[in-house]
Order: C-alpha cells, then structure tokens, then sequence
C-alpha cells in the first residue's frame, strides 16, 4: 500500500506565494487558488468599501480592509481566507496597532460579493464558516439579484432589495446606506 502525503502550507508559505504571483486562501494548509471575478465585482467591492469606510473612518470604529488582505483564522494547520471586505473594530484591534501581514483578529463583519464563477452554496458555506469563526454579521452581495443578505451570529436573516436601504444593526449602529448605491457605477 503506497501513500502520498501533502505538504501542508503555512500562513508565511502563502505570502511567499503572493510575492510570486500565486492568489488564493488557505484551508487547513492546503491552497485554494483564486483568480480575478471580473468588473461588476471589483466595483461592486469599491462601492460597499467607499460606503462602509466613509462610515467608520471619520468615527474612528475600526478598520476596513479588502479581499487582499487576508485573515488568518486556524494555525497548524493554518487557515487563511480572504473576505472581499471586512470591517474589524477598534475594540477587537486598536487603531494604532500595525499588522504587516494576515490579520489573526476575527472581523466583526463580513462582505462577500457573489462573483461569475461562485456557486450559490459555495458563498453560504463561506458566510456560514466566517459566522462559527465569530464574525457578527456576514452581508452576502448578489449583484445579479441586486440584493443583499444579512446573516446576523444571531437572529434572523434579512433580505434587502434595491429598493431598500441596508443597515448592519448593532454591529455598526448608525450606519445605513441605499442598497441600490452598491451596485450602480
């Protein structure tokens, strides 16, 4: 009997992967690469990020950072997966504090934006793993639908329509915007 065994990757082995030109996450030290989702995507990312950092930047909440960034989520073997946007608090992370490589700190929000290549059940299973790492909300875009969904850690999921104006509850208190902005260029 003949077994083969896979070198598991590190969180460092992935930012040297980086460097080389190679994207993509890591799950339980095995690579997952990405490649780029297209236009819609990156503007879809840019509006929500404009909305979300307009929000918590001049209120000095948090951080919101982008799919590059990574976050780091299990060690030995490493986890690192890339939320299209995050947003982390100011009490989870100190403004001040730098942090030049993955992130180890669990976002209190989570943004994934549906993008050609995603199967419906892929983005629900990535939205409901960010929630067991303790993410707070997790907003599902769909710009083909021109909706958002809202997973809360807890309570019940909310659907917002173009129509509606989005707002992400106790975990930003204040902050709401147009769904339709997010998705108009």
């Amino acid at each position: 009997m003949t077994t083969t065994t896979e070198k598991l990757l590190t969180a460092d082995d992935l930012l040297e992967l980086y460097a080389q030109g190679v994207r993509g996450e890591l799950i339980m030290g095995v690579l997952h690469e990405t490649v780029s989702s297209g236009q819609e995507h990156g503007e879809v990312v840019v509006n929500f990020s404009t909305e979300l950092r307009n929000f918590v930047r001049p209120r000095r909440l948090g951080r919101v950072v982008a799919s590059d960034s990574g976050i780091q989520l299990e060690r030995n073997p490493d986890t690192v997966r890339e939320p299209d946007i995050a947003f982390i608090s100011a009490a989870r992370l100190p403004l001040g504090a730098r942090v030049p490589g993955y992130s180890q700190v669990v976002p209190d929000l989570v943004v994934e934006v549906v993008s050609p290549s995603d199967r419906p059940a892929q983005v629900y299973d990535k939205a409901q793993m960010w929630l067991r790492f303790g993410v707070r909300l997790v907003l599902v875009v769909d710009p083909e639908a021109r909706s958002v969904r809202a997973l809360p850690s807890e309570g019940p999921t909310r659907t917002f329509t173009e129509d509606d104006t989005l707002d992400c509850g106790d975990v930003l208190p204040g902050f709401s915007c147009a769904v339709r902005d997010v998705f108009d260029t």
